[in-house]
């Protein structure tokens, strides 16, 4: 049974009821003042509060999606440590198709592509730096359509938060069903979507960083990537045709990617993203000492000290019950100021850390990013 099944997280609560059962109905027969007695309370509190904080945590795993397998878990699967290679082998040049996947919408189950476009899961490899993980393409209707059959289109990289993996951006927040809706209704222009993970070095979390000595994942991300969707899709080249849009840690890398690569990137979403790299036992010595690396990675440090890129920014997340995020992104946009760097904002009033809080901002998010992109075009 998987990390996230049904069936594993009611085994567990069946087993959390049971140890509380059990513990209440021992309870007298423990109380005695002798050191077996002693011993059998310990036990009981341990492993009562032990199964408690597993289906605690489970259910946790389950709404917000850190890891999507025992393997990811452990870091024993496919998309666990790589090794960094100067070149790649032959078997492995190109984005390999794995699947054809569902659009989770309605009416959508069996429906030509041309209607409702087409979602794959595809492993994206990195010809520059050797490395490689798995993710997701959406091609829209209009990439079936005739009309459409000689042109090519803006794209734009959906990053998720870490150590998620990419399917929560479509078990979570559904990025193709919203991209179907939005261009059903005219909001938005044809996009390939290509949805990722925030780390291609898992399960070390790169903050998107070329690391020294360590994984190039911001090489990966802003050369590797669009270089083999463009071999592998119709997807256009030049100013506007890419774009970056993410939650949380995904967030801080898209602003941060567009920021470095405005020749790239014309324009990139924040959902609750935050505004410097973090540093904990996820990531290692990002920097390796080296402050003014470090300074880099801090986005308001940059608008401060270094020339404003011109690219168009969106930020968006609550006033309240997401941390420090509104003080942080206050000062964010100053530091903008009125120079090249554009940035927009979606303010809630209240939301949280949460993919419930990144799903109400999307449709707007997405719609906003279409119209920093060129349209489809020879």
């Amino acid at each position: 049974m998987g990390l996230t099944s049904h069936k594993v997280l009611a085994l567990s609560a069946l087993m959390t009821t049971a140890a509380v059962v059990a513990t209440v109905w021992l309870w007298p027969r423990l109380a005695r003042p002798t050191w077996t007695a002693v011993a059998g309370r310990l036990g009981t509190v341990i492993g009562t509060q032990l199964a408690v904080m597993c289906t605690l945590g489970l259910l946790a795993n389950n709404y917000f999606a850190f890891y999507s397998s025992w393997q990811d878990l452990l870091g024993t699967g496919d998309d666990g440590p790589v090794t960094i290679q100067n070149r790649l082998d032959g078997r492995d040049h190109g984005v390999r198709r794995i699947s054809a996947e569902n659009i989770r919408s309605s009416n959508t189950l069996g429906r030509a592509p041309a209607e409702v476009g087409r979602l794959e899961k595809v492993r994206i490899p990195g010809a520059g730096t050797g490395l490689s993980t798995e993710g997701y393409v959406y091609l829209p209707p209009q990439y079936f359509q005739p009309a459409y059959e000689n042109r090519r289109f803006p794209a734009a990289i959906a990053i998720t938060g870490f150590p998620g993996d990419a399917r929560n951006l479509i078990t979570k927040l559904n990025y193709p069903a919203t991209e179907l809706q939005l261009l059903r209704e005219g909001r938005t222009k044809p996009t390939v979507l290509v949805l990722m993970r925030p780390s291609p070095a898992m399960p070390r979390d790169t903050e998107c960083e070329d690391v020294p000595g360590g994984p190039q994942a911001d090489s990966y991300f802003t050369r590797d990537v669009p270089a083999a969707v463009r071999a592998a899709y119709r997807v256009a080249d030049g100013p506007g045709s890419w774009g970056l849009i993410g939650n949380s840690t995904g967030g801080y890398c898209a602003l941060k990617l567009a920021m470095r690569h405005p020749d790239v990137f014309s324009a990139a979403v924040s959902l609750s993203g935050y505004y410097r790299a973090a540093e904990d036992a996820t990531t290692g010595d990002l920097f390796h000492g080296d402050e003014h690396r470090r300074e880099d990675a801090d986005l308001t440090w940059r608008l401060g000290h270094r020339p404003h890129p011109p690219v168009a920014l969106l930020v968006g997340g609550s006033r309240e019950g997401d941390g420090d995020y509104y003080a942080a992104t206050r000062r964010f946009t100053a530091a903008a100021g009125d120079g090249p760097t554009k940035i927009s904002s979606i303010t809630l009033d209240t939301g949280g850390h949460n993919f419930h809080t990144w799903s109400r901002m999307l449709p707007a998010s997405l719609g906003w990013l279409g119209e920093h992109l060129t349209d489809p075009r020879p």
